[in-house]
């Protein structure tokens, strides 16, 4: 069974960074998709990036785009978001996921089977 810990969450300062890692058991990384995605208290979770699998294109929600980096290392079958120049509305438990079934990644948290415990990123001075 595939298993995903996720690490490095907690309270940075507006313009600060932080990167987060998920590592993941039970199945390699090459196999899947792979996306973030983040959830703050009374919504819906949201896309925030992801990597397809075939060719690991990289998607960015506009909220984020320039700021976050997805990236994986397969040898130590771990994946990360690198958040730079973080800011308020940043704030929210983010989630690492994987995707099973399409090679192709897309932002919908419900196209995705495997999800991490989440983990609390504060933005604030």
């Amino acid at each position: 069974q595939v298993q995903l810990v996720e690490s490095g969450g907690g309270l940075v300062q507006p313009g600060g960074s932080l990167r987060l890692s998920c590592a993941a058991s039970g199945s390699t990384l090459d196999k899947y998709a792979i996306g973030w995605f983040r959830q703050v208290p009374g919504k819906e979770r949201e896309g925030v990036s992801c990597m397809s699998s075939d060719d690991g294109s990289t998607y960015y929600a506009d909220s984020v785009k320039g700021r976050f980096t997805i990236s994986k290392d397969d040898a130590k079958n771990t994946m990360y978001l690198q958040m730079d120049s973080l800011k308020p509305e940043d704030t929210a438990v983010y989630y690492c996921a994987l995707e099973s079934i399409q090679a192709m990644c897309v932002l919908k948290p419900n196209e995705y089977d495997y999800w991490g415990q989440g983990a609390q990123v504060t933005v604030s001075s």
